[in-house]
């Protein structure tokens, strides 16, 4: 393997790690993961079943897929009604709605 492709694969993995470590200091800045709350392919990171890391979400406001928003605001984040006319809420927790089939 070539010095070139090496350095390239080095940097890869280290803008991939930087990348994956953003995520908690934004938390950190007065924001919150809310769970149910994403659209499909746009999570911010691994959750549960069906979600690997960020943007892996498979299907809209998947329950075990979360988004990092303003503190405080989870709750009060509007969203479609469920089928059954259930009003659809953001969570602090995972929630057990909206999983892909599987």
């Amino acid at each position: 393997m070539s010095n070139t492709v090496k350095t390239l694969a080095v940097a890869g993995a280290v803008a991939a790690a930087l990348t994956a470590h953003a995520t908690t200091p934004a938390a950190a800045a007065g924001g919150e993961k809310c769970y149910g709350v994403s659209l499909a392919g746009a999570n911010d990171c691994a959750a549960g079943p069906g979600t690997t890391c960020a943007g892996t979400s498979t299907v809209d406001y998947q329950g075990n897929a979360w988004k990092i928003v303003d503190a405080g605001t989870c709750d009060t984040i509007e969203l479609p009604a469920l089928a059954d006319g259930t009003a659809r809420v953001g969570s602090l927790e995972e929630l057990d709605r909206d999983l892909p089939q599987g």
